[in-house]
């Protein structure tokens, strides 16, 4: 944290700055007012880098339009029936939005959009007090209304006006307050924890877009673990993420297993911690953080209480695939990331039967064949879902992998396993065995596929000579 003559020296230089400058001057040039709003002026005090620069103003859409365009290179207004014109000025992109006073009539998905005329109640009418301060421009003036600038410094999230009222005209500021929990590490106010609860239900009438699109905003945040934890006491995942709640189960003095919720928290922590030591990446990798999420939510449809107070849970692998790929349907996410996040989630346990007993060279060629594009990934949530604490049980597991890791490392030296493939194609198969194409072919292919996995490359000699020896006995 800043102090708060760092963060209003720093506030006056991005006021300076050529594109701030510029629409502050051209905006005051035409009688209308201009203030930086929201995120930019937050992450001063936090001294957190902004990437987004948006402003709000008392000029109409078409007024904004009629302003910018001399100034831009570029602008567009796909949100003009929301207020807000977008724009590229001097190299960066821009939003202006027009004063909102909108809310939801609780029936609906979507707000009323009502214009305002006011600065000061367009900051009352925003999520949190620590998102309700603005910079005034071009006199680098700073109007914080609700006492946000108090709140950043005592890390607290508080709606500016009663939490029932802002809940009620947004209920999606439920989710984003578990969201700036997991992002700015932030605690909640406690009448605004509770009226979160009192309101969950309210998260209804929003689109699953936007409550998928809040969830990926989470997961992405610096402590998803915070966000998640927070949805899970607010009673909000189990109307937007059952599965999750679903996960504390009940343990009776008998049958005795690991909680599963807390297990999953912590896989999602290790994995964050592999995906940053791991990949190299400079944006944080949804799908490793979905698959941790949801990697055992099979559990409790496959939970059985054994005599011995034993608990299974056989084949919650491939229920929790089926089961995460419904509900990423559900929140609306691109087929990628659910067809990636079921084939983590269904492969996760595929790796301790390599504990049991050494694999054969097939057994690895399988394991990368079926991982395909996701094996990196799959790398990282096992290694993450070793959550024991059992030292020599965790160091056992962990050269395990090490070792596993290894052997397809030399493998793909060898063998160039990224792209196994037959030793015949399609069209070798057709001449050699004088098909057509038809499904007799693609029968071929895949014995010839599953020679290939079990000893390696054959050549073309070797491959025909199997090739026709199973199918003169698939004729008899």
């Amino acid at each position: 944290m800043q102090s708060v003559t760092a963060a209003l020296a720093r506030l006056g230089d991005l006021a300076a700055s050529p594109t701030v400058s510029r629409l502050a001057n051209s905006f005051a040039a035409a009688g209308f007012e201009l203030a930086l709003v929201g995120g930019p002026v937050r992450d001063a005090f936090l001294d957190r880098v902004t990437n987004d620069l948006d402003f709000t103003t008392n000029a109409t859409p078409d007024q904004i339009l009629a302003i910018v365009k001399p100034i831009a290179e570029a602008h567009w207004d796909i949100g003009r029936a929301f207020g807000t014109i977008g724009a590229q000025i001097a190299g960066e992109k821009v939003e202006i939005t027009t004063y909102r006073a909108d809310s939801y009539d609780g029936q609906t998905r979507r707000p009323d959009v009502v214009f305002g005329s006011s600065l000061d109640d367009d900051l009352l009418r925003r999520d949190f007090t620590v998102n309700a301060l603005a910079l005034r421009l071009p006199q680098v003036t700073l109007v914080d209304p609700s006492n946000g600038i108090d709140d950043l410094l005592n890390g607290v999230l508080r709606t500016p006006t009663a939490p029932e009222i802002s809940f009620g005209d947004d209920p999606l500021r439920m989710m984003r307050a578990a969201r700036f929990t997991a992002q700015l590490g932030f605690t909640l106010e406690i009448d605004t924890a509770i009226a979160m609860a009192a309101m969950a239900g309210s998260i209804n009438i929003i689109s699953a877009e936007r409550v998928g699109d809040e969830l990926g905003k989470l997961l992405r945040s610096a402590n998803p673990r915070a966000g998640i934890e927070l949805l899970v006491e607010s009673g909000l995942a189990a109307i937007v993420l059952p599965e999750i709640p679903a996960l504390r189960l009940e343990i009776d003095e008998h049958h005795h297993h690991k909680d599963v919720y807390q297990h999953t928290l912590t896989v999602l922590d290790q994995a964050i911690g592999y995906e940053r030591s791991r990949q190299n990446l400079t944006e944080p990798d949804l799908v490793v953080r979905l698959a941790a999420l949801l990697h055992d939510i099979g559990k409790p449809a496959t939970r059985r209480l054994e005599s011995g107070g034993v608990v299974s849970f056989y084949h919650h692998d491939v229920v929790g695939a089926k089961l995460a790929k419904k509900r990423l349907r559900a929140l609306r996410f691109d087929n990628d990331t659910i067809a990636a996040v079921g084939k983590l989630v269904e492969l996760h346990l595929r790796f301790f039967g390599y504990t049991e007993g050494a694999w054969t060279d097939s057994a690895v060629r399988r394991y990368v064949r079926d991982a395909g594009d996701q094996l990196e990934r799959l790398h990282i949530l096992t290694r993450a879902d070793v959550t024991t604490r059992n030292r020599r049980k965790a160091d056992r597991l962990g050269f395990a992998y090490d070792d596993l890791e290894q052997r397809i490392g030399e493998l793909a030296a060898q063998e160039e396993m990224d792209s196994v493939r037959p030793d015949l194609d399609g069209e070798e198969i057709m001449a050699i065995l004088g098909l057509k194409p038809s499904r007799e072919v693609g029968e071929a292919y895949r014995y010839l596929l599953e020679q290939r996995l079990d000893d390696g490359p054959l050549g073309a000699d070797e491959a025909t000579r199997r090739l026709q020896s199973w199918w003169s006995g698939r004729r008899a």
